[in-house]
């Protein structure tokens, strides 16, 4: 047996030529203006291209049919995505408004939760010409439910109903144009587990089909617009369409607006700040903020907004893991070289980078204040109590975060 002895073998190799020539063209984006013309920085590219290279066919194919649903990680330790943040996990399930859907599972320590519906993905950001975010982004958000408003057992199990007639409790309605659920865990102090999840659809009783010839092909295409996709948009979609999110005209600096206050963001359950960095070898980044209640975390991402090495570096904090200077204010630092200092954030040796905050069910955005500074010149900048961290206890500190992080995940 041979090339062409079966019916569909011309379309199944034309599809899968097409799919090895988006990925050939998603590789030349690894050199782009954005991304730093420097060695670790053009390998992190091709890192972010082949991590998710990994999850393609995950999401175009295995995971894709409605009808027998699964819970997909699209973010991990070891794949990056879409601005992630280090302290939370992203789950997805391709759903529809034609079935109707339980979520179970058992309620964490995790301190926040969001489960969403999504529906259609238009052509265009709504109220704009801008294109949308590349698959599996640029849907908009239903309706969610946080997890304080899920009601659970003594032993924290529950179950979720998505779809179907109203309920008066643990419900998400879809619409006809539903199509994934999206869900979101963050995390504040080291120690607290994840929530576990499962979904089925009601009134599966058959084997799912195997997929045929024209649904084999319809995932490579699938694919390579995904991977296509993901290395066009980021980071420079985020620039142009995000409010709240700052460019390379305005480095080392966030944004006057820092509020993502529309109804999606609302959904979302979340308020978000942007800034792009850029660090000579010799210099440190000061982020200062005032100390304010909630639950708020910054995290570290490269170039292409991927988060940084999260497992293994101090590149994210949240309240529970952030020392506060005798005058109310947060300073968290950035620089190459560990300055000692508790509240380091590590660039990983990247000359470029973006930091993201995000403010979790709260509106109200903080004011930033920001100063580039010589390293070597750090204590000049610092408050004299400013917490700091020998060796040893920075030692400790990165064994606390990998059991954490692999306790989240499960590895």
């Amino acid at each position: 047996m041979a090339f062409g002895d079966a019916t569909d073998d011309p379309a199944l190799k034309a599809a899968w030529d097409s799919f090895c020539e988006q990925l050939k063209q998603a590789g030349q984006s690894a050199f782009k203006d954005a991304n730093p013309a420097n060695p670790l920085q053009r390998a992190d590219a091709f890192r972010f291209l082949t991590q998710n290279l990994g999850q393609a066919f995950d999401l175009a194919l295995e995971t894709r049919d409605p009808a027998f649903p699964q819970i997909h990680p699209f973010t991990t330790p070891t794949m990056k995505l879409g601005g992630d943040l280090a302290d939370f996990t992203y789950r997805q399930a391709w759903i529809s408004g034609e079935h109707v859907y339980r979520l179970s599972g058992r309620r964490g320590t995790a301190r926040w939760l969001n489960i969403t519906v999504q529906g259609p993905r238009p052509d265009t950001i709504p109220g704009t010409d801008w294109p949308s975010l590349h698959e599996p982004f640029g849907d908009i958000p239903e309706a969610n439910l946080f997890g304080h408003q899920i009601e659970t057992g003594a032993d924290g199990t529950f179950a979720v109903t998505i779809g179907g007639p109203p309920r008066d409790r643990n419900w998400l309605p879809t619409t006809p144009g539903s199509r994934k659920l999206f869900i979101r865990e963050a995390f504040d102090a080291w120690g607290e587990t994840p929530t576990t999840l499962t979904i089925e659809r009601i009134g599966m009783a058959t084997p799912r089909p195997l997929p045929s010839p024209a649904q084999m092909g319809e995932a490579m295409n699938w694919a390579g617009d995904f991977v296509t996709g993901l290395m066009r948009d980021w980071p420079e979609h985020a620039w142009r369409t995000s409010r709240g999110v700052c460019d390379p005209a305005s480095l080392n600096m966030f944004p006057a607006d820092k509020a993502a206050n529309d109804t999606s963001d609302a959904k979302r359950g979340r308020m978000a700040a942007h800034m792009v960095w850029r660090l000579e070898p010799d210099e440190a980044l000061i982020v200062e903020m005032d100390w304010h209640p909630g639950f708020w975390l910054f995290g570290m991402g490269g170039a292409l907004m991927g988060s940084m090495d999260f497992l293994h570096r101090p590149v994210s904090y949240t309240p529970a893991r952030t020392k506060v200077d005798g005058d109310g204010i947060v300073r968290l630092i950035l620089s190459h070289e560990d300055p000692g200092l508790h509240n380091w954030l590590d660039t990983q040796g990247f000359s470029d980078g973006n930091l993201t905050y995000r403010n979790l069910m709260s509106q109200q955005p903080a004011t930033f204040r920001t100063r580039l500074v010589k390293a070597i010149e750090l204590a000049d900048h610092l408050p004299p109590g400013t917490a700091r961290t020998s060796p040893d206890q920075r030692a400790e500190l990165l064994r606390q975060r990998y059991r954490a992080i692999k306790l989240r995940y499960g590895i």
